[in-house]
Parts: structure tokens; C-alpha cells; sequence
């Protein structure tokens, strides 16, 4: 009589769990969340955490905290409103009204080349270091978004989905092993360096702004994951319930917040008091950030660290510079109806879209690309003082009298919807007050 081992070491419960068609059918729809955290663990991550740390210790926790938990219900509507309707949010957008989806495509317009610059320029830095590469960073630049754009023609969603699961868990356990050896660390410490964050400094200000605009991520990709939704559920041939959807979110969506406050943690523990402060150039950079998990972890780490690092970043090219024409699309169907009906063929559309993207990105990054750290933060700040409009629209868009009622969000989401608009609102105010 053959054994069974999970009978004989008496974790029966645990061994049914494994094969519980509840298990199988989670890690079925594994994806769109995992996805957002693709889009998500980039440069607020591996940039603006780990600077938020070194800069100003464990200070900025708070804010950290606060960013996440008030951006929640806004990057939550989006497999809400998928799941529930069968529909994307600039879908949803439309049956508020014309308005609501131009002003969408206006902000969108004018912010993706800029997003995707920034992500690009990182990302390149990143690969220079590694690498030891002497191209020049804006051939490389193009590089790199023309090898984003055949992954995409070569593998769309499905290579896109499997590729994010395995990258994210990579850098999430290289960094969780990094942050509990870094506690045992002995540091130089400059008393002088021994900085906090004060209200009182236009710089610090400044940062804080940034740091929340792109923390978790811009709430941009809420529209992004309602859209990999609905292609998660033609790709399986059925609807998800909307519980299950929502699960699978909030493991990406907790799981970004665990990883930032382990990248802020390594940039306290590291780099924070010695006197040495990151550099605004990219590949200099990159190779401040390997230094910090190699006097963690030890040299042998290097290799491990580094590909996963630029994974995450090629992932986080990849999945931005998918996600723009995925909902631009769209948003150009309901603005221009007329005009959409006499495109035969919609993917052609969709190259086009990716041709401008690219382009405007390149012509920035020319432009800016010497200076990351100036890119980065244009970027997180414009992502911050748009996200009370998104947050606003994603808000009416879920209340409106088109949504199931079953799906409408209950009365603490609602409130907490309210106190973050406020909070965004209330800083973009502060932030405008500093600079005029």
C-alpha cells in the first residue's frame, strides 16, 4: 500500500488546501493584480523609497502610510468597476459624461511622456551600470523601448502576465532577506548628515510631494488595471466573481506597500547619516543602490540583486508602455465616435499610439535624461497634482447610477474616498503655495 506523506505527517488540512479548487481557482486569476505591482515597484520604489530613507531616516513612515492607505479605494475601483460592469473605467468615465473622458485623455496626454521617460531613463541607468555599457544613454534609451515594444508585439498580455509574477517575487524576497541583514550593519555616522524632515524647508516639501505621487504608484493605473481585467477574464473565458477579483488586488496592492517600507527601510539602515546622498545621474545611482544590498548581504548578492532590479525595471517599461494605448483606445472611441467606426482595422490605432509615446518620450529624455533625479521628480509631482481629478472621476464613476448596486462601494470606502481627495486637494494647495 503506497503512503501518502501529507497523511503520514499529519497536516491533512494543509494538504487540502493545496489542492482546494478555492486555491486553484485564486491562482487562476492571478494576474491583473500582480500586474498593478508591476507597474507599481519601479521607480517610486527602487528610487523614491530608498531616497526617502537615506535622506531622512524612518521620518517619512508616515507619509508612506498615509499615501497607501488613502489611494487604496481609488486603485481599488478599477477591478471593481471591471468585474462588476464588464467594462473599463474610461467606459465608466463616458457614462458620466463626454467631459469626464476628455478631461481623462487631456491629463493623460500631457503626463504619459513624462511617466514613461522617467520609468526609461532608470531603467537605463540601471542597465548601464550592470552591464558596464559606454552607449550612449539616449541610444540606449531607444534600445530599450524598441525591445519593450517587440515583447509586446511578440508575447501582449499573456507573456506579460506570467514574466510579472516571477520578477516581483524575486526582488520582493532579495529585498525582505536584505532589510533584516542591514539591521546588523555598523555604519559611520556624520553628525552633520543626521538630517530630519521639517516643514519649514522648501526642499523637503517638495519631496514629500513627490514621494506621494508616485506612492503607491500614480493613480493612472487604476484605469490601467480595469483594463487587465477585462482582458484577464477573456483570456480564462469567464467573469471572476467580484470578491475573488478583489482578493487577488489587494495581495499585489499590500505587497507594494510592504515592499516600499522595505526599500525605505534600506535607505535608513544603509545609507542614512553617512553623509553620502544619491546621486541625481542614473547610472550613478543604479550603482548606489547595488552598493546598499552588497554591504547588506555581501558581494555574492550582487548579481542576484542586480538582475532583479532590472527586471523590475524592464517589467515596469514594459507594462507602462502597454498600458497607455490599452487605454487610450478607448478613450479616443468614445470622444470620436464618428471617426472611430472608419478605422477597420483598431490595431493600427494602437501602433500609432505607440509611436507617439515613444517619440515623445525619446525627445525628453534627450533633453533630460543627464539629470534622473530631476525627471523623477517632475513626474511624481505632476502625478500628485492630478490625482485628485482620477481620484475624483474614479469616485463618480463607481457611485453613478449605472453601477450594479451590489458592486457600489460600502459607506467606508466612501468616506475614506472623501478624506483622500481632501488629503490630495488640501497638499497639491501647500505645494502650490511653496512655489508661487
Amino acid at each position: 500500500m503506497q503512503l501518502n506523506p501529507f497523511k503520514t505527517l499529519n497536516i491533512i488540512p494543509l494538504y487540502k488546501y493545496l489542492n482546494s479548487s478555492l486555491l486553484k481557482k485564486f491562482l487562476k486569476i492571478l494576474g491583473p493584480g500582480l500586474l498593478y505591482a508591476g507597474a507599481a515597484v519601479g521607480v517610486s520604489h527602487l528610487v523614491q523609497s530608498t531616497r526617502a530613507g537615506a535622506m531622512f531616516n524612518f521620518d517619512l513612515v508616515w507619509v508612506l502610510i498615509l499615501a497607501n492607505i488613502l489611494k487604496y479605494p481609488f486603485f481599488e475601483f478599477g477591478p471593481r468597476y471591471a468585474i462588476a460592469t464588464g467594462n473599463n473605467l474610461v467606459d465608466g468615465y463616458n457614462k458620466v459624461g463626454k467631459w469626464a473622458v476628455a478631461l481623462f485623455a487631456v491629463v493623460t496626454f500631457f503626463s504619459m511622456f513624462v511617466f514613461q521617460a522617467a520609468i526609461t531613463v532608470v531603467t537605463v541607468g540601471l542597465l548601464s551600470y550592470v552591464l558596464n555599457l559606454t552607449i550612449n544613454i539616449n541610444v540606449l534609451s531607444i534600445i530599450v523601448l524598441l525591445a519593450s515594444l517587440l515583447i509586446l508585439i511578440i508575447g501582449k498580455y499573456s507573456l506579460l502576465d506570467k514574466v510579472i509574477k516571477f520578477i516581483i517575487i524575486l526582488l520582493a524576497l532579495s529585498t525582505i532577506v536584505a532589510v533584516f541583514a542591514a539591521l546588523g550593519i555598523h555604519k559611520e555616522v556624520t553628525p552633520d548628515a543626521l538630517t530630519s524632515f521639517t516643514w519649514t524647508r522648501s526642499a523637503d516639501v517638495f519631496f514629500m510631494i513627490a514621494f506621494v505621487g508616485w506612492m503607491p504608484a500614480p493613480i493612472d493605473v487604476s484605469v490601467w488595471s480595469s483594463v487587465w481585467n477585462i482582458a484577464k477574464t477573456r483570456e480564462l473565458g469567464y467573469v471572476p466573481k467580484l470578491k475573488d477579483a478583489l482578493t487577488e488586488f489587494r495581495v499585489g496592492y499590500i505587497g507594494t506597500a510592504f515592499l516600499a517600507m522595505g526599500f525605505l527601510a534600506m535607505g535608513a539602515l544603509v545609507m542614512y547619516g553617512t553623509g553620502e546622498t544619491f546621486s541625481q545621474n542614473g547610472t550613478t545611482f543604479s550603482g548606489q543602490l547595488l552598493t546598499m544590498y552588497t554591504l547588506s548581504l555581501g558581494d555574492w548578492a550582487y548579481w542576484i540583486v542586480s538582475i532583479a532590479a532590472i527586471a523590475t525595471m524592464i517589467s515596469t517599461t514594459i507594462t507602462v508602455l502597454d498600458a497607455y494605448p490599452r487605454v487610450l483606445n478607448p478613450a479616443y472611441q468614445h470622444l470620436f465616435p464618428g471617426s472611430w467606426k472608419r478605422i477597420s482595422n483598431k490595431q493600427h490605432l494602437i501602433w500609432i499610439w505607440l509611436a507617439i509615446i515613444i517619440i515623445g518620450s525619446l525627445f525628453l529624455i534627450a533633453y533630460a535624461a543627464k539629470s534622473m533625479g530631476a525627471m523623477v521628480s517632475i513626474a511624481t509631482t505632476l502625478s500628485f497634482l492630478v490625482a485628485p481629478i482620477l481620484a475624483w472621476l474614479n469616485y463618480r464613476v463607481v457611485t453613478d447610477k449605472h453601477m450594479p448596486k451590489e458592486a457600489v462601494p460600502g459607506l467606508f470606502l466612501r468616506v475614506l474616498s472623501w478624506l483622500g481627495i481632501t488629503f490630495f486637494v488640501g497638499f497639491s494647495i501647500v505645494y502650490l503655495i511653496w512655489i508661487l
